[in-house]
């Protein structure tokens, strides 16, 4: 498979909703076990699958126990693959799609960790953290929490709307957050039942405002990556040893390296060919 040479432009058909489930045109047959053609590397306890998560058949219907993912945030960042410049609307439904497919991935006790900016400001003002939440709930996943991701990276910004005045002035919050939602319960039943999760670490974890830096775009090479920290506290946190982790936009492959170093199963989806290779360099 080639890596595309521009960035898939998604067209509106792509995310019909067809029922109440928000199943879509594309999907009406249960997910095989796995494709070939869509298996880009595997090892171990490990897979990467070079596919669209809108359209993938390799992962079943109820065999995840844990999503842990940060999906573009249509802030025009310069993807080989995807086109981050949607208008508002169509990011929303494209949202929406991806979602869905989600939901039917996860066990009906499984959980979601979505790793979303609290708001956004380039191409105007949007409440993406509210709307977001609110399609997640249309989608079908029930709310459990929210953590705020304090980054401690501070904007230099050079345009302050009205300077020192209250004519127009912008407000940014330099944080991001951790959206936790589940399937059908909250309580986990199934799976090893071992956790590995030390007491430090609960008790600073369950305080909903976490602290800790960012990942570098120059050190690892992807245009938006997030550090391993995330998603390894999320799978310690809300998952046990030896469940199955997928991160749909798996992009470096931060989500898989977590996986691996808290002994957990991890599948991951990219467009990008890319991008596939280099979440493969980390194993």
């Amino acid at each position: 498979m080639k890596a595309h040479k521009n960035p898939i432009r998604y067209k509106k058909t792509d995310f019909i909703i067809k029922d109440r489930e928000f199943s879509y045109s594309v999907e009406n047959t249960k997910f095989s076990v796995s494709t070939q053609d869509e298996l880009f590397f595997h090892s171990k306890s490990v897979w990467i699958y070079n596919a669209d998560v809108l359209k993938i058949n390799s992962i079943k219907e109820q065999f995840i126990d844990l999503i842990v993912t940060s999906p573009p945030y249509n802030v025009d960042i310069k993807y080989n693959s995807h086109n981050d410049a949607l208008s508002y609307n169509d990011y929303l439904l494209f949202t929406r799609g991806w979602l869905s497919r989600c939901y039917k991935f996860l066990k009906d006790d499984g959980r979601f960790c979505l790793n979303i900016p609290l708001d956004k400001n380039k191409g105007g003002q949007q409440s993406v953290y509210a709307d977001i939440t609110n399609i997640t709930k249309q989608v079908g996943f029930k709310y459990h929490s929210t953590i705020i991701w304090n980054e401690q990276n501070i904007s230099r910004r050079t345009a302050w709307g009205s300077w020192l005045s209250a004519a127009a002035p912008y407000v940014i919050a330099p944080v991001e957050v951790i959206v936790v939602l589940y399937k059908e319960r909250w309580k986990k039943t199934g799976g090893s039942r071992q956790s590995d999760i030390i007491k430090k670490e609960f008790m600073e974890w369950t305080n909903g405002v976490w602290s800790f830096m960012g990942e570098s775009k120059k050190r690892v090479g992807h245009p938006a990556p997030f550090p391993v920290e995330l998603p390894r506290r999320c799978i310690k946190l809300f998952s046990f040893v030896g469940d199955t982790i997928l991160d749909p936009f798996l992009g470096s492959g931060s989500t898989l390296l977590a996986c691996l170093q808290t002994n957990r199963v991890g599948i991951g989806v990219d467009i990008d060919e890319k991008y596939c290779e280099l979440a493969k360099k980390g194993f």
